[in-house]
């Protein structure tokens, strides 16, 4: 679970912070998991190999809303519905969470990691550092070839 401070300006203009709470149960992942045909996993690798903004921040505000909620106050219960999303959805404390994971790749992967279970956030680092890897090797065969090139031209 993610306690998350968020810090903004309200709709009256005045400066506030609020707590706010993100949690995705195994439960939600094996239903995200069997809702796309390769899965949720490779599915959001997918989108982001091929550098589709539209779907990846669709996905992403999917993602935020599903996973926030209200903690009861004992902590017995984790209170999501839909009522409570769309609340959520209509603040400018999501208006800044979600610009924030819009433009800062590193804290989109932050935020995913916090809000899974503890036993499988490690998963989304290690796909998120094995994607970082691909990339940087594309990048040096890349720029390789092009050396090569320039040398025998």
């Amino acid at each position: 679970m993610l306690k998350r401070t968020i810090r903004y300006e309200d709709f009256n203009g005045n400066q506030t912070e609020d707590i706010f709470y993100f949690n995705l149960s195994k439960p939600e992942l094996i239903e995200l998991e069997v809702e796309y045909e390769q899965g949720f996993g490779d599915m959001l690798q997918s989108i982001i190999k091929a550098k589709d903004n539209k779907e990846i921040v669709k996905q992403f505000k999917a993602i935020i809303l599903l996973a926030y909620g209200e903690k009861s106050e004992d902590g017995k219960r984790f209170i999501k519905s839909d009522q409570l999303r769309e609340e959520f959805s209509q603040t400018a404390a999501f208006q800044e969470l979600f610009m924030e994971m819009a433009s800062d790749a590193d804290a989109a992967v932050v935020f995913l990691q916090a809000i899974l279970p503890k036993d499988m956030g490690e998963g989304i680092e290690k796909a998120v550092d094995n994607e970082k890897k691909k990339a940087l090797e594309a990048d040096t065969a890349s720029t390789d070839e092009k050396t090569d090139t320039q040398v025998t031209s």
